[in-house]
């Protein structure tokens, strides 16, 4: 970010831990040439909203490639923190402790998840350019509309149902009204939050309270975690029906 600016400065945190299971090491899996967490490293770096873009990953295969693609991996993270359990407050905080100790203080971070290849430059500027216009919230975080309204779910007891959100009349409850008759609903998607970073340090939490909607276009929110995503995601790609940030180099050995 330009020193003149008068906005407040932010790092890109990119979590990158290995041992993914669903779609084994989906995050350098190759997608289009270029492994996937290329993506969101060259969103971010093209985007310009960043002071430092930064890969947290536990493994060093894959931090070879993230500094390959223009990303800093200053210090890897610990084991304890890279479980298949391990809540984003754990690896978000030791993060930006570990910064913090070493000079580098921000007033704010963005999580870009490698899993959101379809999250581009313009995506993340649109989002800085509306957190930074707003006033009184702790974070931002990206939501979509529900495709399946939890209006309609239902939680099993047994051979029982009872509907996951019992509102409504006794005469029209929400589980037998129509689509239209309900209130619209988001749900939110893993590519990408904005926060202050005193809600790390002061509340101990990536979100805050006070949270506002960003909300994403056409496949900004796709998310990759099953091997059905992954087989959609290289179909919407040769189709054409989504697109990938530019990776100005050549795919990165790896």
């Amino acid at each position: 970010m330009d020193p003149t600016d008068s906005k407040p400065s932010c790092v890109a945190l990119i979590p990158a831990r290995s041992g993914s299971k669903r779609v084994a090491d989906k995050n350098i899996k190759r997608l289009a040439g270029h492994p996937l967490i290329a993506y969101s490293i060259s969103a971010a770096l093209q985007s310009g909203v960043f002071a430092a873009v930064i890969v947290s990953t536990d493994s060093e295969r894959y931090a070879e490639l993230a500094r390959g693609y223009g990303a800093e991996v200053p210090f890897m993270r610990p084991a304890e923190y890279s479980g298949d359990t391990s809540p984003d407050i754990e690896w978000v905080e030791y993060t930006l402790k570990r910064l913090a100790n070493e000079g580098h203080r921000y007033d704010c971070f963005s999580i870009l998840r490698p899993t959101s290849p379809f999250r581009l430059p313009e995506t993340i500027k649109r989002a800085w350019a509306e957190f930074c216009a707003e006033t009184g919230v702790d974070s931002l975080r990206a939501v979509e509309k529900c495709s399946q309204h939890p209006a309609k779910m239902w939680v099993l007891r047994g051979r029982r149902m009872l509907p996951l959100l019992p509102i409504g009349s006794a005469e029209q409850p929400w589980h037998s009204s129509q689509y239209p008759s309900l209130p619209e609903v988001f749900v939110q998607n893993a590519s990408l939050e904005i926060a202050w970073s005193r809600v790390v340090f002061e509340g101990r939490s990536i979100a805050g309270t006070v949270l506002m909607p960003f909300l994403t276009r056409d496949t900004e929110g796709f998310d990759v975690n099953k091997p059905y995503d992954w087989d959609l995601a290289e179909y919407m790609v040769k189709a054409g029906t989504a697109r990938l940030a530019t990776v100005p180099q050549n795919p990165f050995p790896g």
